[in-house]
């Protein structure tokens, strides 16, 4: 069982908070992600939950135990770090089955673990290596396979990808979603990195300075942010953000067109994801503008155009796109359309 339950958590540093009362529960098996940008209090939430960090307020539990004053050890939870943190003298098997052996258990349990865990962990071939003759995955690989043969409650993740290269990220992120899936273990993963978020995650969690702006699924974080803070920090390119006013049925863009709206309240800001904005002819538009840049990656093309007082909008083409820079062109949304207050927040 890997259940764990956060009741009003808070951590002060003197005069200082900065994790700002969380209520979480997370379901045995579940992987989570914490997300936001740096300083948001997402690596302290993770020490706190590992003991590393002493909790200030609130109460932590573990399979319904209250585990709020009890030292690492004590929790039943394995950490994985941005450093490997290995034993450059040791082998690859010693390093594995070192936390085994310092706690007495006998060399036929800790050679069982250890195989195991390779075979998960395609590390069979490496055993007798040493790290410096391991690539930076199979070391990472290594520091997790170490945390396998404890036989953790709940892994825990602090940025573990930060030091490898783009494509060592990539074949690691497949490793880890694929580790989930054999051991069905709770997992809690933190990153700055939202594709990592988005694509290991069953829920992600997006941290504010110190609070929880909204918890979801990434698709529902995606398709209805709950606010601005979530619509620009989920996505890739951003949401773009236009200053609107609406009335009645109606939104009005300044200097721009008009569209329909059927939202419970007023609206200042209209959202767009940049595959929902589409190029026309400049007066076929909602809004028109300049391109300012073209980025061709390949499958998609991003168009940035400057519309002005509306600022630099991005669109996604898929493909190629004929458009130049300094082009005259229209932009026209398609649906969905994301609207926010005055206070930031989404309007239903």
């Amino acid at each position: 069982m890997g259940a764990i339950e956060l009741d009003g958590i808070e951590k002060w540093f003197g005069e200082v908070q900065v994790i700002k009362g969380i209520d979480l529960d997370i379901a045995d098996g579940e992987f989570i992600v914490f997300v936001g940008p740096s300083g948001c209090g997402k690596s302290t939430l993770l020490r706190m939950i590992g003991g590393l960090e002493e909790i200030s307020r609130g109460t932590l539990k573990i399979d319904g135990r209250d585990v709020t004053s009890h030292p690492p050890s004590k929790r039943g939870l394995s950490m994985v770090f941005q450093s490997y943190a290995l034993y450059p003298h040791m082998s690859v098997r010693d390093n594995m089955g070192f936390s085994l052996k310092s706690a007495g258990a006998p060399k036929s349990e800790i050679d069982e673990k250890v195989a195991e865990a390779a075979r998960v962990l395609k590390l069979g071939d490496f055993l007798d290596r040493r790290p410096k003759a391991l690539s930076g995955g199979q070391r990472q690989r290594v520091a997790i396979g170490r945390s396998i043969v404890r036989d953790p409650t709940a892994f825990l993740f602090d940025e573990p990808l930060s030091n490898l290269d783009a494509a060592l990220r990539v074949e690691m992120r497949y490793e880890i979603a694929k580790l989930h899936q054999t051991l069905d273990a709770t997992m809690i993963y933190v990153t700055h990195d939202q594709v990592e978020a988005m694509t290991l995650a069953d829920r992600i969690v997006v941290l504010e300075f110190g609070t929880i702006a909204q918890v979801g699924t990434p698709r529902e974080l995606y398709s209805r942010p709950a606010n601005l803070f979530v619509a620009q920090f989920i996505g890739s390119p951003a949401m773009n953000i236009l200053p609107c006013r609406t009335e009645g049925d109606r939104f009005h863009l300044d200097g721009g067109g008009s569209g329909p709206y059927d939202g419970a309240r007023p609206a200042t800001r209209l959202g767009a994801r940049p595959e929902h904005l589409d190029l026309v002819a400049p007066d076929d538009g909602i809004c028109a503008g300049t391109v300012d840049l073209v980025e061709f990656l390949g499958a998609d093309t991003f168009v940035i155009v400057d519309t002005g007082p509306l600022g630099r909008l991005t669109v996604r083409v898929v493909g190629n796109s004929d458009v130049a820079v300094g082009d005259r062109v229209g932009l026209r949304p398609t649906v969905p359309l994301h609207f926010f207050d005055a206070d930031g927040v989404a309007v239903r």
